[in-house]
């Protein structure tokens, strides 16, 4: 008890920096306040989001000889900043109507839960850094993000499916003003 009490005596000057940390569908108060801790509020010693994820340890590896690509593990980084992005990423993940939320959905289907949790980390990170430096609040894109950027290719692929299933499909936009 007396730690928390410590901890919000020193990030009191922080206050703004942890709201705006909060917006962050995923991240709660412990996870902003780790945050906060770790990077600090002046982010001018990473040159950009990307030096940031690196430095976290939060962004993919590169590792190819011959023009094939081996193992992408990612490096070690800061072990606190890490673990608490990955925690924020599974709880952004089970969140309703999302953009991280749609993020991990879509690469835990193909790439597995713990390689999901890490992207959608990152996409934390890098928001957090944006956040962090310009001063905004987070903006969410919505849950449907992924479908409204592909809507024709979403839209062929079910149509083929229920084809697929023994069904005709005619399609018909639905008039808004009805």
């Amino acid at each position: 008890l007396e730690v928390s009490a410590a901890i919000a005596e020193r990030l009191r000057p922080c206050e703004a920096e942890l709201a705006r940390l909060d917006t962050i569908p995923g991240v709660g108060q412990r996870t902003a306040e780790i945050l906060l801790a770790e990077l600090g509020t002046d982010l001018s010693r990473f040159p950009s989001a990307a030096h940031l994820a690196s430095w976290a340890g939060m962004c993919p590896g590169n590792h190819e000889s011959a023009g094939k690509r081996y193992s992408g593990k990612t490096r070690k980084g800061n072990p606190y900043v890490r673990r608490a992005l990955v925690e924020a990423a599974q709880a952004a993940g089970h969140t309703k109507e999302t953009y991280l939320a749609a993020q991990y959905q879509r690469l835990a289907s193909r790439r597995g839960r713990k390689r999901a949790a890490v992207a959608v980390g990152h996409s934390i990170l890098v928001r957090a850094y944006y956040l962090l430096q310009r001063g905004t609040s987070y903006e969410e894109p919505g849950g449907q993000y992924f479908d409204e950027r592909q809507r024709h290719t979403v839209t062929h692929r079910l149509v083929e499916r229920l084809e697929r299933l023994g069904y005709q499909v005619t399609l018909q936009p639905i008039d808004p003003a009805a």
